[in-house]
């Protein structure tokens, strides 16, 4: 996993909050994990699309290490995995609802592509 040369600097309770669920792929994780429940790893490269293994590995690692999700492990044949999201990682779904709602409303008229109603989010 890549480790920065400094020290992150987190000058602020938002700076902390972005570097938690903020990105473009944890706060998908999230909702996704919300919406679905307890997932394995394949599910989630799946709803991701263009998302790298090595990418939504070290996603997964951190958001575990950040005490998002959590990540149970099976001890059979083939080996199986489990990512759910704890209780931390629940109580960001209603921040992420509030940023969706507002995205819907402030978006650029110049975009020309639709956003289109997040499934995922409206689920939650």
């Amino acid at each position: 996993m890549y480790q920065h040369k400094l020290e992150k600097e987190i000058l602020c309770p938002l700076e902390y909050g972005l570097d938690i669920f903020g990105g473009k792929w944890k706060s998908r994780i999230i909702c996704i994990l919300a919406s679905n429940g307890t997932m394995r790893y394949s599910a989630i490269r799946n709803e991701l699309s263009n998302i790298t293994d090595a990418v939504l590995a070290a996603m997964l690692k951190e958001m575990i290490s950040d005490e998002m999700i959590t990540r149970k492990q099976y001890n059979e044949m083939p080996p199986k995995t489990e990512y759910s999201l704890t209780d931390k990682g629940r109580s960001v779904l209603p921040i992420l609802q509030t940023i969706c709602e507002w995205s819907r409303r402030f978006k650029k008229t110049e975009i020309k592509k639709t956003l289109a109603p997040c499934k995922t989010c409206d689920q939650i």
